[in-house]
């Protein structure tokens, strides 16, 4: 695979209590100005991401593409797949806040496909996805889960 570079542009305009931002992605124009905030982030979202909800987005993506690469591999294509990850931030003790635990629970759907068939390739997939590998080096708890639709 070749070398990767995707970058995101972020603005910030006051103190991080009553500030806000804003998250570009520069690389592909795929959005503009999605609104951050603290409030946001650690209350009720009010429509604005945070950093955790991207990351969330980032990692279930990667396991995704990596599943259907798995699955596609052994000869049971996927119909659909559908994905939901849990970013858990919480306290540590002497670190200040820090992500601790990743959840990615999948849905699958294919012809032909069994269980058994279905939890190898999720092993396979999660070893060959970067943000997995990422998260556990940074010391979180990383946890998937896979099922037929």
């Amino acid at each position: 695979m070749p070398r990767i570079e995707r970058r995101a542009e972020i603005a910030w305009d006051g103190n991080v209590a009553r500030g806000e931002g804003s998250l570009t992605a520069a690389s592909s124009g795929a959005f503009a100005t999605l609104p951050f905030s603290l409030a946001t982030r650690i209350g009720n979202p009010e429509g604005k991401t945070s950093p955790e909800e991207l990351l969330a987005a980032a990692h279930g993506g990667c396991l995704t593409m990596s599943l259907a690469g798995e699955l596609t591999g052994a000869g049971t294509p996927p119909g659909r797949l559908e994905v939901s990850c849990l970013i858990v931030m919480d306290e540590v003790e002497g670190q200040g806040h820090q992500i601790v635990a990743s959840h990615v629970d999948c849905r699958a759907a294919a012809d032909g496909l069994d269980d058994a068939s279905l939890q190898a390739a999720l092993v396979k997939a999660d070893e060959g996805c970067p943000f997995s590998a990422l998260l556990r080096r940074a010391g979180a708890e990383v946890h998937v889960s896979a099922r037929l639709a």
